[in-house]
């Protein structure tokens, strides 16, 4: 009976919502319990705003599912409904409804795979061709058609920065600067070698040849530094200023020291009779300090990415295409499929869902 087959689905997807709420909350009670033990130590500022952030994150999640959950339970009084009048037409809405919960809780164990810094960023995606002559330089052609299909079924906005012709067929190397939420968490995990096998269309003996094509991507660090102090952040102390400046200088707490807490970076001021002038002077000085913090750690992110960069050798391969015999796998997480011209079109999800989902 068609009911029933619509009452298993619904019961199938509230055993799925159960779980992941299960695992939300776990989630959320390891933050929690940091939070309260991060409070209590004023040196950890800078660990209680991160762990904030992920409160946030799971208390949106938490609300996502639960509006999910409602929505299960107008959909099981809409196949009540149509018990009692014998009215069919109801079960397409009902159809519907399911297949954009699915989407939902799909997208919602994705999102939760996003844990690490830039995920949520832009990105950039380099191909460059490898060993293998023209074979190579038409495999990076294919690999980058294939992002870019993939690219578009995500939603994602995708520019060619850059792109090198082949001499005689595919590309030598492009570039592509990819733009939406999560463009580098979702790609970050297709960094590294590409292997194709395959009969040579450009062998006149029609020879099995293996190619090799290299994926890296990267985030989109943004250049703009903003310096936002935190006042319970700073701890201010006033003293006695030394040296010469007459009796008013020395006989009152007019010098001020004021260290920025989570790294410890002190700026300090004693040149001028008021308190208020020298305490305005060092803000002033923190914030330049800061700044240089801030600017030292994004360029040494930079340099970290363009390290990574050289590190690919042509032997550390993620996934083998062999054309011939109709299969395609991953070598990090053992996936297999004989459906190449899909995911050639486009259809990555079976690879890049899985690397994700054991934490690459």
């Amino acid at each position: 009976m068609i009911i029933n087959i619509y009452n298993e689905k619904i019961n199938k997807i509230i055993k799925k919502i159960k779980k992941i709420k299960n695992k939300i909350n776990l989630q959320h009670k390891k933050y929690y319990n940091k939070k309260n033990f991060l409070k209590n130590n004023i040196n950890n500022n800078i660990n209680i705003q991160k762990n904030k952030k992920k409160i946030f994150k799971i208390k949106k999640i938490i609300e996502k599912i639960n509006i999910i959950k409602n929505k299960i339970y107008e959909i099981q009084e809409l196949l009540k409904l149509s018990i009692i009048e014998n009215d069919h037409s109801i079960l397409n809405d009902i159809k519907i409804e399911l297949k954009n919960i699915k989407k939902n809780i799909k997208k919602i164990i994705n999102n939760n795979h996003f844990k690490k810094k830039y995920d949520n960023c832009n990105c950039y995606i380099d191909i460059q061709s490898g060993s293998g002559g023209i074979d190579a330089q038409d495999w990076s052609k294919m690999l980058l058609r294939m992002y870019l299909k993939w690219l578009e079924k995500k939603g994602f906005k995708t520019i060619i920065i850059q792109k090198l012709s082949g001499e005689i067929a595919g590309i030598k190397s492009a570039t592509v600067h990819v733009i939406g939420k999560y463009a580098f968490g979702w790609l970050r995990t297709e960094t590294g070698i590409h292997r194709l096998i395959r009969k040579s269309p450009f062998d006149s003996g029609h020879r099995r040849h293996t190619s090799f094509s290299s994926a890296f991507v990267y985030p989109e660090i943004d250049n703009a530094i903003k310096i936002k102090i935190n006042p319970s952040d700073l701890r201010i102390d006033v003293y006695r200023s030394s040296g010469a400046g007459g009796q008013h200088v020395n006989r009152t707490e007019s010098a001020v020291r004021i260290t920025h807490l989570p790294t410890s970076t002190v700026t300090q001021c004693q040149n001028e009779r008021s308190q208020h002038k020298n305490k305005e002077h060092a803000l002033k000085q923190m914030k330049y300090k800061l700044y240089n913090l801030e600017l030292k750690k994004k360029n040494q992110e930079k340099k970290n990415i363009e390290n990574n960069k050289s590190s690919i050798r042509w032997g550390n391969q993620i996934r083998s295409y062999i054309l011939d015999h109709s299969r395609i796998k991953d070598i990090r997480t053992g996936i297999e499929t004989r459906d190449i011209q899909s995911v050639l079109n486009g259809n990555l999800d079976i690879f890049v869902e899985s690397s994700l989902k054991i934490g690459l």
